[in-house]
């Protein structure tokens, strides 16, 4: 009898303990299982326009967020644990983490919070190297947010892995059919690009300043000392025009080598130029000044957001 009760206690409280765990661990599941569900969509469609995998944000925002059960979600519907930093004009949410009363990001719903996530990823250029690993490679994303510096936790690649392998996340990166970007099988002349050198001469303004042709758009190109107002006067047009037609505002600067239009720029390059590799040290409004297109449509034929960083290599589509 005495033996009985000596052990009877220990295993009944090991029992316990297991069907707790369980009953927990169950739970949580269930959580997680119904957030996927939830934000799974928003997730492709952000990875269709961002290039970011959909089972990256969506481990992201699991881990984050506690599956939206998270205090900060809660109360902020902030599902990815952005802080404010500098640059945010937003509202605020305070509360405890590396360091007392920090400062969160705040949104109106959680769908805000995922389109900034995307944003915030792709505007800071610490994460651009980012860009240049395949859609599909989560290992290799994971373990790049790390050493870009999202988060500080040392295990934070093992942990999105585990979620992502898990809950098998990574079925939603395939969500995104076969398109330009992954063929390997291209002709050069693809890659071909204007020659600036090579303009045609299209004619002269009054004072004998030649003008030239690109994609069937007259241009000049920019030397020291020009300026819109300049180019207005000597071409006899509008200055807003002008800026209307080269993507730009008022207060842009124009150094020399700029390729500036005098009338609305294509909706796509001139044939053979169907793709650009983008170079170091690039921006999009250089590459549509380039082949004479409009940037809007630049971003839009690559479903790229208004503000991205072009990374080296990356392979855009011209037409």
């Amino acid at each position: 009898m005495h033996t009985t009760t000596k052990f009877s206690i220990p295993i009944f409280l090991i029992l316990l303990f297991v069907a707790v765990s369980d009953s927990v661990w169950a739970q949580t599941n269930r959580r997680t299982v119904e957030y996927i569900k939830k934000y799974k969509d928003i997730a492709i469609r952000s990875m269709k326009k961002y290039k970011i995998p959909a089972s990256i944000t969506l481990a992201q925002a699991i881990l984050e967020s506690g599956s939206g059960d998270g205090r900060l979600a809660r109360k902020a519907n902030n599902h990815f644990g952005i802080k404010c930093h500098s640059d945010w004009r937003g509202k605020t949410f305070h509360m405890n983490d590396d360091a007392r009363h920090e400062c969160f990001r705040k949104y109106s719903n959680p769908e805000a919070s995922f389109a900034d996530h995307s944003k915030f990823l792709t505007t800071k250029g610490r994460y651009s190297f980012l860009f240049k690993y395949p859609i599909t490679d989560y290992k290799k994303w994971a373990y790049g947010l790390k050493r870009a510096g999202y988060a500080t936790n040392p295990r934070y690649p093992q942990l999105l892995i585990s979620l992502i392998e898990r809950y098998q996340l990574y079925r939603y990166d395939k969500a995104i059919p076969k398109r330009w970007w992954q063929k390997e099988k291209t002709t050069d002349i693809q890659y071909s690009e204007p020659d600036t050198d090579q303009f045609v001469t299209a004619g002269t303004n009054p004072n004998g300043r030649p003008y030239y042709l690109n994609n069937g758009k007259k241009l000049v190109i920019i030397k020291s000392g020009d300026t819109f107002k300049k180019l207005a006067f000597d071409f006899e047009i509008p200055v807003h025009k002008l800026v209307h037609f080269n993507d730009v505002k008022r207060s842009f600067v124009l150094h020399p080598g700029d390729l500036i239009y005098l009338q609305k720029k294509a909706r796509k390059a001139e044939r053979p130029y169907f793709y650009h590799v983008v170079k170091e040290g690039e921006t999009l409004w250089q590459i549509a000044q380039l082949y004479g297109i409009r940037l809007k449509v630049l971003r839009n034929k690559n479903n790229l957001p208004r503000v991205y960083q072009p990374v080296t290599g990356t392979r855009l589509k011209l037409r």
